[in-house]
């Protein structure tokens, strides 16, 4: 089995890879792409074949794609740009007799207002339309994404939030990443599939400072304010206005419901149960 990791020298992509390696896919089978060839070293010191492409150069990445019967798509980073990235890749893949791309999506995407979603569904639209076979993993919150939160809490002693009793099903990088490893390995197993990956428990704001709480060794509370109030928080911190906004909007999606549904989907791929969010924040700390 030949499979391709785009996003290689993210931590998604990354950690896919050490997963496949443990679980018995030959490193020389495995072909990381990504965009710098010095974070791809480390890599190919393992014995990893290794492609420096980025995803809008569509000649590198089906250069990358040769003889692959699998491609792992890394949803790209740059917002606004992402479906035509994504697009790219698919037809790369399938100039290059790729048979299946696996792709990494957002939670319930063909049907939630999530900020985060309209690219996702878009990208989902063109697989299908691809003619390649594919599987679908949409992957809710990453429990990493607090990491900055909760260290910031250290000094503050708060964590400040929008999201009322929104809840979060978040689980752990490599949780998803263990997920996305088995079913690149699986192959046909898992074509056509769309899976809902999420942690086992879906959490509140008071949830998080608590977990904050125990992680650190001192009293965190969360701050519940308005959108408007969080808004100029954040701006008053030193976020620009885009990043602001974006930040509030989430923890209106988050009010919303829109990532609160906690599946079975991760757990079952991966044989065990999720990293429990004090031992994600706790090995996120570390890092």
């Amino acid at each position: 089995m030949s499979v391709v990791v785009t996003g290689a020298t993210g931590q998604l992509g990354r950690l896919t890879i050490e997963h496949l390696i443990a679980g018995g896919t030959p490193a020389g089978e495995i072909t990381a792409v990504g965009r710098s060839a010095d974070r791809l070293a480390g890599l190919a010191a393992r014995g990893v074949r290794t492609a420096v492409a980025d995803y809008s150069d569509a000649a590198a990445l089906e250069a990358a794609f040769a003889g692959a019967q699998t491609v792992l798509l890394v949803s790209g980073s740059e917002v606004g740009r992402r479906v035509a990235q994504h697009g790219s890749v698919i037809d790369a893949a399938k100039a290059a007799g790729v048979r299946r791309v696996v792709y990494t999506s957002a939670p319930h995407a063909d049907e939630t207002a999530l900020v985060l979603a309209p690219e996702h569904t878009a990208t989902e639209q063109l697989l299908r339309d691809s003619g390649l076979a594919w599987t679908v993993l949409r992957n809710n919150w990453y429990t990493e994404n607090y990491a900055d939160a909760v260290s910031a809490a250290r000094e503050s002693g708060v964590i400040l939030t929008s999201a009322g009793d929104g809840r979060v099903a978040s689980a752990s990088r490599d949780d998803y990443a263990a997920a996305a490893a088995v079913v690149v390995a699986g192959g046909e197993a898992h074509d056509g599939r769309v899976y809902e990956l999420s942690g086992d428990v879906a959490w509140t704001f008071a949830e998080l400072a608590d977990a904050a709480s125990q992680v650190l060794g001192t009293p965190v509370a969360v701050q519940q304010v308005s959108s408007d109030e969080h808004h100029a928080a954040l701006l008053g911190s030193g976020l620009d206005e885009g990043t602001a906004d974006f930040v509030v909007t989430l923890d209106g999606d988050i009010r919303r419901g829109d990532l609160a549904d906690a599946t079975s989907d991760l757990r079952d791929l991966v044989g065990r149960p999720t990293t429990p969010l004090v031992e994600g924040l706790r090995a996120a700390l570390r890092a």
